[in-house]
């Protein structure tokens, strides 16, 4: 069995909408024929690219049927941060949004990180997530 074929069978049989490079690297193979598998898997749209060894589970687009991503990038950055090791908070904005201390409306993809440092850049075409300490 290739690679690739087992790396689609991983993604099928897990829940998780976001995989990591190093959880595929658990499946053998050398780190170039990784990549290739993942290469393979992204131009065949089953995978989208999110941040430097984060991959998410795609679907074809219904406007322009590209691949995007079967999550919004709110749901897969907290995952994706959770499985990096980061301890992720909703962010103070969206807080003081739901418990009605503020009527602005909170825009784009802020997570609280608490005092972690965090330099990743995780996004998809051109959105990209924020990162708040306290």
């Amino acid at each position: 069995m290739t690679l690739g074929a087992r790396a689609k069978r991983h993604l099928s049989q897990t829940r998780s909408p976001v995989v990591l490079r190093s959880e595929l690297r658990k499946l053998g193979y050398s780190s170039s024929s990784l990549s290739a598998a993942l290469r393979t898997l992204i131009d065949q749209g089953v995978l989208v690219r999110i941040g430097t060894g984060i991959y998410a589970k795609a679907k074809p687009s219904v406007l322009s049927g590209r691949p995007i991503p079967v999550e919004p990038l709110e749901v897969l950055a907290p995952i994706a941060l959770r499985k990096l090791g980061v301890k992720v908070q909703p962010a103070r904005r969206y807080r003081d949004y739901n418990a009605g201390r503020t009527t602005q409306v909170p825009v784009g993809v802020v997570v609280n990180v608490g005092r972690q440092r965090v330099t990743r850049k995780i996004g998809f075409n051109g959105k990209f997530v924020e990162y708040e300490r306290d």
